[in-house]
């Protein structure tokens, strides 16, 4: 079997069109997804709102906008959304006519007023934010008055000093609903990207090219294929071990390839794929595997030339990539949503859900349900390949 695997390595590494599909390719899409999303996303990047509040008795008596403005002004925080000034209502009116601030805030006869220079993405930010607080401001004045209520039926006395018992119930209302704050955890070290998506169809896209080598490998043993095939069909060769020794070399080149846009995206576009990066490469060599298999599939059951098995295999590829994102990031929730099947068909979908799964689920069982559907497609296209195989016969070579 060694024997066959170097004849067949060789054979493969002869094929400019198919090392370019398989080494080249990958890495220039990749540096173009690089080059055009990287820059999508930072003019995309919210940057920190100016913004200026009247420091005036009315609001530092209010703890929910002090401590709602604080923490959303917090610089040592990721979730910083304004840069805040402290400042008289003159100040104000002055940082907004020279255009520092966006707006500024005022509270005054137990309203809030936003005070704006314009309407804009910052503007309507602030307006919202506003809003915001001031709903969770009169969800706690109504517990408030609630349990003062209750408090008050139970124990009619403390209507003597109903400012302290006030005071207390705002403050234990307060702290219930600061300690009650959920807490999302975010294992991947960055947010999932634009770039990140694409980065997974591209490497749904490269396995699925691996079939080009199934195709190829498979081809030199049909006898209408080749004239190496006609050698081999009518040779005494154990058939099975050169078809096996084919594959080997068709499956080491793919993740050859693989390897090497690995290397390309993290130590030169600096692509993180994330804390999990050993389930990557597991899924993505039972993605290649998934690709091999295809190709296979389609170079026994199509009975044409290879630039015609070539085009199918290519033109099956870029459809399942685009199912699966890689034209837009919306395609595949709307494939998941309306034709859920297709999805669960094509190796890119199962293979792209794999590594969303690795960044969005604290568990890992969607993504080894997607690495086992790979398998299972895997196995699937290689029976129908040995099935085709066994059926063929010629009446002359």
């Amino acid at each position: 079997m060694g024997n066959h695997f170097k004849y067949a390595l060789k054979i493969l590494f002869r094929k400019k069109i198919l090392i370019f599909w398989t080494f080249a390719f990958p890495i220039l899409l990749g540096t173009f997804f690089q080059m055009a999303f990287s820059d999508i996303e930072k003019n995309e990047q919210l940057d920190i709102i100016n913004i200026a509040i009247i420091n005036n008795d009315e609001f530092l008596q209010n703890e929910v906008f002090v401590r709602s403005f604080e923490q959303l002004s917090d610089d040592k925080s990721e979730e910083q959304l304004f840069h805040t000034d402290y400042v008289n209502e003159e100040e104000a009116k002055r940082l907004l006519a020279n255009k520092k601030i966006d707006g500024y805030v005022l509270m005054a006869d137990h309203q809030l007023q936003v005070v704006v220079g314009r309407s804009g993405i910052n503007e309507t930010i602030l307006k919202y934010v506003t809003e915001e607080i001031l709903q969770t401001d009169k969800i706690i004045n109504d517990i408030i008055e609630y349990r003062l209520i209750q408090e008050i039926e139970r124990n009619p006395t403390i209507l003597e000093n109903i400012d302290s018992a006030s005071s207390q119930i705002y403050q234990d209302v307060f702290t219930a609903i600061k300690d009650s704050q959920a807490n999302i955890l975010d294992q991947s070290s960055h947010h999932l990207s634009y770039t990140m998506i694409e980065f997974y169809t591209l490497i749904a896209m490269t396995c699925l090219y691996g079939g080009t080598l199934g195709m190829t490998s498979i081809n030199q043993v049909l006898a209408n294929m080749s004239s190496h095939g006609k050698r081999i069909s009518v040779s005494p060769v154990h058939k099975g071990r050169m078809i096996l020794g084919s594959m080997m070399a068709s499956y080491f080149t793919q993740l050859v390839g693989l390897l090497l846009l690995f290397i390309y995206t993290v130590f030169v576009l600096h692509v993180d794929y994330g804390s999990h990066f050993a389930l990557v490469i597991l899924l993505t060599c039972a993605g290649a595997f998934a690709g091999l298999s295809l190709g296979t599939a389609i170079g026994t059951l199509v009975k044409s030339n290879e630039n015609t098995k070539t085009g199918i295999i290519i033109s099956i590829t870029m459809l399942g990539s685009f199912l699966s994102g890689m034209m837009g990031i919306t395609m595949k929730y709307i494939v998941d949503k309306n034709f859920p099947i297709m999805n669960q068909l094509n190796p890119a979908a199962m293979i792209t859900d794999g590594l969303y799964a690795l960044y969005y689920y604290e568990t890992f069982q969607r993504y080894y349900f997607d690495v086992i559907s790979l398998l299972v497609f895997s196995g699937l296209m290689f029976f129908v390949s040995y099935i085709s195989l066994r059926r063929q016969s010629y009446d002359s070579i």
